[in-house]
């Protein structure tokens, strides 16, 4: 995606990407019948809390050693600069970012990130549930491990922790790539056949990937594209999983160039 000016555009290629940690929230209740549900132990409704206790939480935002080269492409002005290098003012500024799209990466960008995406529970209508799971998207940025996490998750929780059972799905620590690679100089190369003026710029992805197998592995991985300038970043974001999610032709086209280009270069 292109950033900075358009005479210069910084092109970002994704060295590091956040880690994942996915949990399972389980909360119990007592069975009854559903039409008697005065004085009851609903496990729905404690989950119900859960789930708002988790969508109104805010960790504090933490930088990582990419976030001043990723601000500094975005060519932004300096009062802007400012507060998104500060770690007590960047979520006020992103509250009153106009693009909702570009506000939620750059917030993903900045913080460990809890999004609770699926509810399961017995499923009968007439029936007072006795246990409700709650599955967590959890994404970590650099620095936060397992025991973070668990913090994290007490402190969104409150006086509800103790109700509720934690269940560790998948646990993933962020991962890096460096950039002094013959691989980097290669897509260096390649981006200047189609941008001539452009510059890589080594960013942070939001998401997890097949990248971080082929670094536990002790491969180099880049997630990289290239995209037609017409792509406004804000509303890339908000294809992925997202209504309308697609690739435009002109970025598919320029893509394909950048892989076949990189092959013949490094591979001769």
């Amino acid at each position: 995606i292109h950033s900075g000016s358009e005479e210069a555009p910084a092109i970002s290629v994704h060295v590091a990407e956040k880690g994942v940690a996915w949990r399972r929230l389980t909360v119990r209740g007592t069975p009854g019948h559903g039409s008697m549900p005065f004085r009851t132990d609903n496990a729905l409704v404690k989950a119900a809390a859960v789930v708002q206790r988790l969508a109104d939480y805010r960790p504090p935002a933490r930088f990582n050693e990419l976030w001043l080269a990723q601000v500094d492409a975005m060519d932004l002005p300096e009062e802007a600069r400012v507060q998104l290098l500060d770690e007590d003012r960047i979520d006020g500024f992103l509250a009153e970012m106009p693009n909702p799209g570009a506000a939620g990466h750059l917030h993903a960008c900045s913080h460990t990130t809890f999004s609770p995406n699926a509810v399961a529970g017995p499923g009968k209508t007439n029936v007072i549930p006795s246990r409700v799971d709650i599955d967590v998207d959890i994404r970590t940025i650099p620095g936060d491990d397992e025991a973070a996490v668990a913090a994290h998750l007490r402190e969104a929780l409150g006086d509800l922790a103790d109700q509720v059972e934690v269940e560790a799905l998948m646990d993933d620590a962020s991962s890096s790539s460096r950039i002094d690679t013959p691989l980097w100089e290669s897509l260096e190369r390649a981006v200047a056949r189609a941008y001539p003026s452009g510059r890589l710029s080594p960013q942070f992805t939001v998401g997890f990937t097949d990248a971080r197998i082929f670094r536990e592995m002790g491969s180099v991985a880049y997630g990289a594209g290239l995209f037609s300038p017409s792509v406004n970043g804000g509303e890339f974001a908000r294809r992925f999983h997202g209504n309308d999610e697609r690739v435009d032709v002109e970025s598919l086209r320029l893509s394909t160039g950048l892989y076949l280009d990189v092959c013949r270069d490094l591979l001769g």
